[in-house]
């Protein structure tokens, strides 16, 4: 193994330590015995600070306005992040790895400055942005498509190694990307199991009724809260089912246009929308959901993509209702129930069927449990970010 040094890790849509993967793989480093440093956007209510160390992370907190007006949006706000990222990269000096993730593919750049000056890069590949700019904006493939798709691949050529979230991504880095299968290692998202654990349920959650249903996770164009309030109002028309109260927890782009959405359905006392939520009182939703929902649809993005509520769901023991796309399937295997794609009557019956079947559902959730502590746990996901940085090391 390659001996410690310092690494910089660069994230541009979350602040740390809340990006869970991202806190995940520093203090995995900082334990390995590396001198880690995160270059991330300041929170707006939690990681405020602009200069903080948490256990041994030093992270480097830059201002920064969220997106709006569409794609135009999204160039004002990296071009931001960009020159807060290699303003912050100056003051911290030489360093032996930097450590990028995406969105958006444009760290490449600070990259190849810092390559130049003896670092290696590591391309920690968060999303599919050619496939995400195709499903979240709907414009085909126009100029943008083609700008982002040659950011992705200025990224492939100066990365020295790529890490993938699952093999999907991996057989993209290879196949698109051009890298070697040894230049490629699979690290795959975890819930932190402490982070997770079951507290007694809280009846009031359900408001009166005898069943809970809970989403948890952000809410944007391609995330498929919309798919959930329809078939939330096909479980109620097509299936008769009026014995349940749902939980949507999360906040993001379309957070707004989805409470307005559940007023048009007719679901306004069906639903309650939390917005961002403590630690303890996600917990207690969690535990006291019976049936946790997947709704994102098939789209470029989704069917590649693991999805975190899916992993967090599994650790809290909740049986899932998804739509049959090909990585949730690797993530949950027999712990969800499957819907054809944006299938929302069938959704809706897998819902009902598990409400009508506890002991179904107690099954699915301890299959999730097992896979989450088992194959699917971060222990195995250690060893692999460590292996990537070793390989990554002149």
């Amino acid at each position: 193994m390659a001996l410690p040094g310092k690494a910089l890790i660069l994230v541009e849509n979350l602040s740390v330590p809340f990006d869970r993967r991202v806190w995940q793989e520093s203090t995995t480093l900082r334990d390995a015995g590396w001198e880690v440093h995160v270059i991330c956007p300041q929170g707006t209510k939690r990681d405020t600070e602009r200069e903080v160390e948490i256990d041994g992370v030093k992270i480097h907190r830059y201002p920064l306005r969220a997106a709006t007006g569409g794609p135009l949006g999204y160039l004002s706000e990296y071009g931001s992040a960009l020159w807060h990222t290699y303003r912050l990269a100056k003051r911290i000096g030489p360093v032996d790895v930097v450590h990028a993730c995406n969105p958006p593919d444009l760290f490449y750049l600070i990259g190849r400055r810092l390559k130049r000056r003896g670092a290696s890069f590591i391309f920690d590949q968060h999303d599919l942005v050619p496939e995400l700019y195709l499903s979240r904006f709907d414009r085909g493939q126009d100029f943008l498509y083609r700008l982002v798709c040659r950011l992705e691949r200025a990224t492939y050529r100066t990365a020295d190694v790529v890490i993938a979230t699952n093999e999907s991504y991996r057989e993209v880095a290879q196949s698109r990307g051009g890298k070697k299968p040894d230049e490629v290692f699979v690290v795959r998202s975890a819930p932190a199991i402490e982070r997770f654990h079951s507290v007694p349920p809280d009846e009031s959650l359900k408001r009166g009724k005898p069943y809970m249903l809970c989403y948890l996770g952000v809410m944007g164009p391609q995330d498929g809260v919309d798919y959930a309030l329809r078939s939330l109002a096909r479980l109620r028309d097509e299936q008769g089912r009026t014995d349940w109260h749902a939980a949507f927890v999360g906040g993001g782009d379309t957070f707004d246009a989805m409470v307005a959405l559940s007023k048009e359905l007719g679901l306004a006392d069906f639903v309650d929308f939390t917005g961002r939520i403590p630690d303890e009182d996600l917990l207690r939703y969690l535990s006291t959901a019976d049936v946790c929902l997947s709704p994102d649809p098939l789209n470029p993005l989704n069917d590649v993509s693991t999805m975190n509520k899916v992993m967090e769901y599994m650790a809290m023991g909740r049986p899932i209702v998804s739509f049959d796309l090909r990585e949730a399937k690797v993530s949950a295997g027999e712990a969800a129930l499957y819907a054809p794609p944006n299938d929302e009557s069938e959704f809706a019956k897998l819902i009902a069927l598990l409400l009508d079947d506890p002991e179904e559902r107690r099954r699915m959730g301890e299959l999730g449990q097992a896979r989450v502590h088992g194959p699917l746990s971060w222990e195995n996901s250690r060893k692999a970010l460590l292996a990537a940085y070793d390989a990554a090391r002149p």
